[in-house]
Formats: C-alpha cells, structure tokens, sequence
C-alpha cells in the first residue's frame, strides 16, 4: 500500500507541477498587470509544492527500500539522467525564485516591482517544462528496466 500511496504522490506531483510551471509561464509573457502577477504567484507556489512532492517521494522511492531497491537506481544511466535534469531544473529556477520573491516583497510594500525580467522568467518556465517532460520519458524507460549500467536491458 506505501508502494502505491507513494507512486501516486510522486505522479500527482507531476501534473501539479507541469501545470503549475506552464500557467507561470503564461502569466509572465509580456508585461505583467498586477492580476497576472497574482497568478503567476499563485502557479510558483504549486511548482514549489510539486518540487517537494517530488523530492521526497523520489528519495523515499529509491532510498527507502519501497520499490525497486537503491543498487537499480544507482546503477541505471535513465536514473542518473534524470537527476541530471532535475539538478538542472533546480539550477534554472535559482534566478526565477528570487525574483518572484523580490516582487512579493514589493507588492507587499505597496511599491510597484520592476518587472523586466517577466518575459526572461517565462521563458524558462517553458524550459523547465520540456525538462519535465524529458524526466518522463526517461522514468518510463526506467521503470521498464531499460539503461542498466553494465549490461542490462
């Protein structure tokens, strides 16, 4: 039963976070009004829940003895391209976050934030959504037993 409740909150992570991710993109294009920035807070909120769901559960999933054991996945090129990924995820989203967290802050100020960097950020919100797609790809060929280092399937 953990088995399950995990695959599925490791999945349910996906579709929050891919929407998430992409409604943030959307609300960015251009020169954000303030009801748009309101969304897009609203969609990186769900992308930084999604991130955690995603962390946690894959750690518990390949550490914590529930699936297929730690040697598959430290032996699996699929798996290690995939943390590749979401390392570079991770990287792409330091200047994003900081960002949003600075036009937080001024709007909490009732200061008006300098958004230029609105179209930069929504850009990389449709990177990191092909990432995300690219993740999927590679689990799925993962979990069918495919790049086994060392002669596998």
């Amino acid at each position: 039963m953990i088995r399950w409740c995990f695959a599925a909150l490791h999945l349910l992570a996906l579709g929050i976070g891919l929407g998430a991710v992409i409604a943030r993109g959307i609300a960015l294009r251009g020169a954000p009004a303030r009801g748009a920035l309101r969304a897009a807070f609203t969609a990186d909120g769900f992308w930084g829940v999604a991130a955690v769901l995603w962390l946690a559960t894959g750690v518990f999933r390949a550490f914590g003895g529930i699936e297929k054991g730690t040697s598959y996945y430290l032996h699996n090129a699929f798996f290690h391209a995939k943390i590749g990924l979401f390392v570079l995820i991770l990287f792409l989203e330091a200047g994003p976050m900081m960002t949003l967290i600075r036009w937080r802050v001024a709007l909490r100020k009732g200061m008006e934030p300098d958004t230029r960097a609105a179209g930069r950020i929504s850009n990389v919100s449709f990177v990191e959504a092909a990432i995300v797609i690219a993740m999927v790809l590679l689990a799925t060929a993962l979990a069918r037993g495919y790049g086994t280092i060392g002669g596998g399937s």
